[in-house]
Order: C-alpha cells, then sequence, then structure tokens
C-alpha cells in the first residue's frame, strides 16, 4: 500500500493505523498487511512493546532486542529514522524500564546511536560508577550536548530576570540625579501633579542603587540526589552553572542523599557537576540543611532553594526546626518538589504540608518557571506557586 493510495482511501488508512496500534495479533479484526516502511515500523514498535503473555503469529510483538548492544543500536537507529525526536525520546526511556537495558548504555557503539534527553543524562549518571573507561568519554559527550542545548535554552532569560529582580530589590529613595528611575517617580507622585505649571513635583525619589561589583545576594541549591530526583540534578545543575557565571550572585550548589557533597568549586563547568553526582542511594535532609545553614554568612541576603521529594531518612522535626530558624533569620527559603517538566513526583505529603505551615509551600516547577521563582525570592515578594492540578 502507498502513501498515495492511504490518502485516497480514508477508510484503509484507518485500518492502517488501527493495524500499527493493534500489532498484528490475528484477532485485531483489520485485516491489514503491511510492507515497506510501515512494516519497518511495526517491527521496530514489535522489538519494544510485543513482549506479551502469549505468543503471536506473523512478525510477533514477542520479539524483544535482546541482549545484544549491536541490535540495540541497530534499533535506535531505526526509530530515528521513522518518529520524530520526542518519540524517540520515550521509546528510549520505555526500552530502558521495560526491557531493563540501562547496562547496554555502558557500550561505545549504544551512546552514539541514542537520541540524547535529560533522561537519558539521568540514566548514564545513575551508571557512571560502573561505567568503563571505553565508554566515559562519549558518555560525556553525551551528557555534554544536553546541557549545553539546555544552556542555550535557559541562560539568557534567568540571567535577564535576575539582574532585573537583583536591580529593583537595590532601589534606593535617595538616589542622585543619574539614577533616577524616572517612570517609576513620576508614577508615585502623581498626586502631585500641577494643572498650572502641566508638571509633577515630586515629593519622593526612587532610584537605581548604583550597579554594584560586589555580591549582592547569595543562593544556596541543595539537591536531593535520590535516583527518583535525576532529571532535577540535571536541571538544578545547568541552572547553579548559569547563576554562578552572574558577577553579583554567589551560588553554592550542594547535593545529598545519606551524605552530602559541595559541588562549588566545579560549577565552571556543569558536566563536572553531574559525573560529581552519585544518583541513587537514602535521603538525608536535615544534615543537608545543616551544612547549608554552616554556609550562611548574611541570612538577609541569601536564598536556599531545597529541591527534593522531601522523603526524609533523618530527624524529621530536625529538618523543620532548620527551615524555621533559617527563615526566622531573614533567609529566603524555597521548597521544590521537582525542577523538571514532568510536575510533582510522589512525595511525601506530611512533610510538604508541615514546611507549608512554615510559610514555605512545596511545590514542582518547570525549567521555564525557576528564572521568576528566584526572582520573587530574591525580591522578598510571594512565590508564583502554580495552581494545583
Amino acid at each position: 500500500m502507498t502513501a498515495g493510495a492511504a490518502r485516497t482511501d480514508p477508510a484503509q488508512e484507518r485500518l492502517r493505523r488501527w493495524r500499527l496500534v493493534l500489532g498484528g495479533d490475528a484477532a485485531d479484526g483489520t485485516g491489514c498487511a503491511l510492507s515497506g516502511r510501515d512494516a519497518a515500523m511495526d517491527g521496530a514498535l514489535t522489538a519494544l512493546y510485543g513482549k506479551g503473555e502469549k505468543p503471536r503469529r506473523g512478525r510477533e510483538r514477542s520479539a524483544g532486542l535482546g541482549a545484544s548492544a549491536p541490535s540495540v543500536a541497530r534499533w535506535l537507529g531505526d526509530i530515528r529514522t521513522y518518529f520524530p525526536s520526542s518519540v524517540v525520546q520515550i521509546m528510549q526511556r520505555d526500552a530502558i524500564d521495560r526491557l531493563g537495558l540501562a547496562t547496554l548504555l555502558l557500550e561505545p557503539e549504544m551512546m552514539e546511536a541514542v537520541e540524547a534527553d535529560v533522561h537519558l543524562v539521568g540514566t548514564l549518571l545513575s551508571l557512571n560508577k560502573a561505567m568503563p573507561e571505553t565508554t566515559k568519554e562519549t558518555a560525556r559527550a553525551v551528557v555534554r550536548k544536553v546541557v549545553e542545548d539546555l544552556e542555550k535554552r535557559l541562560a539568557t532569560r534567568t540571567r535577564a530576570t535576575l539582574t532585573g529582580a537583583l536591580d529593583r530589590s537595590a532601589r534606593i529613595n535617595r538616589p542622585r540625579h543619574h539614577d533616577i528611575d524616572w517612570n517609576r517617580t513620576i508614577a508615585a507622585n502623581l498626586k502631585h501633579y500641577l494643572p498650572a505649571y502641566r508638571t509633577v513635583v515630586p515629593e519622593r525619589l526612587i532610584g537605581y542603587g548604583r550597579a554594584s561589583r560586589s555580591t549582592q545576594k547569595d543562593v544556596i541549591l541543595c539537591v536531593d540526589q535520590s535516583g527518583s530526583m535525576a532529571a532535577s540534578v540535571v536541571y538544578a545543575s545547568v541552572f547553579a552553572a548559569v547563576l554562578a557565571s552572574m558577577r553579583t550572585i554567589s551560588t553554592r550548589l550542594v547535593v545529598f542523599d545519606t551524605a552530602v557533597v559541595d559541588l562549588t568549586d566545579q560549577l565552571d563547568d556543569p558536566v563536572d557537576v553531574l559525573f560529581g553526582t552519585q544518583l541513587g542511594g537514602g535521603t538525608d535532609i536535615n544534615r543537608a540543611l545543616a551544612y547549608c545553614q554552616s554556609q550562611i554568612a548574611r541570612p538577609a541576603q541569601t536564598v536556599v532553594v531545597l529541591i527534593s521529594d522531601l522523603y526524609e531518612g533523618g530527624i524529621r522535626n530536625e529538618m523543620l526546626k532548620r527551615v524555621s530558624a533559617m527563615k526566622a533569620s531573614g533567609v529566603q527559603f524555597v521548597t521544590l518538589l521537582a525542577l523538571s517538566d514532568e510536575g510533582a513526583p510522589a512525595y511525601d505529603r506530611e512533610h510538604a504540608a508541615a514546611l507549608a505551615a512554615l510559610g514555605t509551600p512545596a511545590f514542582a516547577c518547570t525549567p521555564d518557571l525557576f528564572p521568576e521563582v528566584m526572582a520573587a525570592a530574591i525580591e522578598k515578594r510571594p512565590l508564583p506557586v502554580p495552581e494545583a492540578g
């Protein structure tokens, strides 16, 4: 059946699509045979989604991908040929989860064939310690490509948003002439308009503080590196590197499971940061916050961002006391259940409610929203918490 024939026969096209969905079982009821590109697409789908309890006839949807790295590499090439990039990434993820292919990602030929995305980076990081030397350089190249793509997408807007927030937070009411913000000054003094003179006589001047070479804000990103937080670790590392590149923000990146690791000295290269993490293991939020608390020198100028699903393996009450103490000292404390595009993961609702009672709502944050969240924290205004659901 040609593509032209499919377009001229809507009924046959519907059968073709149902045949691809149902997989060719004798009982699927389509009676539709596939050939050419359609048959190749069906084969790629069969290899991944065809494992069932009963063997099937014809192009059996129980072929699987086997344990051969070359055959998986060929399959990866096939799906990139037949499906768009967004679908390829989903199929790769499903293959890793459904067919246990994580260990095959340790093969160099596999690394060269995969479609790189945040989730693949998370898988590679979880395999980091087991990765042979022959694969590490290729894996780093894959991770670097994803990181560079993310930086291009996120860096410019993040810097612009936070620079504006820093400028606004530095406004002064007795500015020098060339530092006056005339738009805000006029708006604040409209009630002093003199019709006879057609002018505003300002009683209060509003202006920006002089551009400072010194650090205006301290930001500490405290990131849970348990396995469920893989995408958040990737995004947090990229954002940490972007923030660290801003002269007026002092940035510290702390990752934790049951141990705490400070990766601040590696922020000039987020790839090094990512390979310095170790996904998996337990969680001790209290210990991580204790370390972060010890690094705070200017509470009123500090923003602490905890990124965690809040499943605490440490001392819960101590964790809450630390958050309360930091807030009482003037620290702006932000709790993100995730920093990713997937929304909120499974999380400890009791801990989330306890933090909310302290004035720190816990919510999932997309990478696109993160600059706005940080800007609000810097300006000490309410956070843009997404509506539930």
